[in-house]
């Protein structure tokens, strides 16, 4: 059994390589996270085992380091979702302010369920999201690393139509 390598396009090994300036000399892993939010734009939306291996070999790392940093961190996808992320926070302060009603009209309007892809693969509505730090414009989500404060049905369906396939 045969398996390919996965290559770093050019682009992607310059975008890396502007990250790995940025730390002293012989600490390029510091680059990791970085290098792997870079990758995972690039390759629609997740990271392939393949893909991660071709990171770490770039880094100076052993696979397995990049692998757990992967799975560890909630913004990183191991496995195929919509091309745009939802992530809307249920912590304390958005929960009191009606995150429940949020994600429940979000689940209508896409016809999904958290963890979940619509059909057309276009949006992905992260499993629960514990806390994103906005605990000031709660109600709050984030689309593709972007923050939406103050939620209101009204709001999200106006976010949500106009998000475009390329507007990643």
């Amino acid at each position: 059994m045969t398996t390919e390598k996965a290559q770093l396009s050019d682009h992607l090994r310059s975008e890396i390589d502007q990250w790995v300036a940025k730390f002293p000399s012989g600490k390029q892993r510091s680059a990791v996270i970085a290098a792997l939010h870079a990758t995972q734009h690039e390759n629609k939306g997740f990271l392939t085992r393949e893909l991660m291996s071709a990171v770490a070999d770039y880094l100076d790392m052993t696979p397995v380091q990049v692998y757990e940093i992967a799975e560890f961190y909630a913004m990183f996808e191991t496995s195929p979702v919509g091309r745009h992320s939802i992530s809307v926070c249920t912590n304390i302060s958005c929960m009191l302010r009606g995150s429940d009603e949020i994600v429940s009209h979000i689940e209508r309007k896409l016809q999904i369920k958290t963890g979940e892809s619509t059909a057309d693969g276009k949006f992905y509505l992260k499993q629960e999201e514990e806390c994103l730090a906005a605990c000031c414009g709660a109600p709050m989500m984030m689309v593709d690393h972007k923050y939406y404060e103050n939620l209101t049905p009204e709001k999200i369906d106006k976010i949500l139509d106009g998000i475009g396939e390329d507007d990643r």
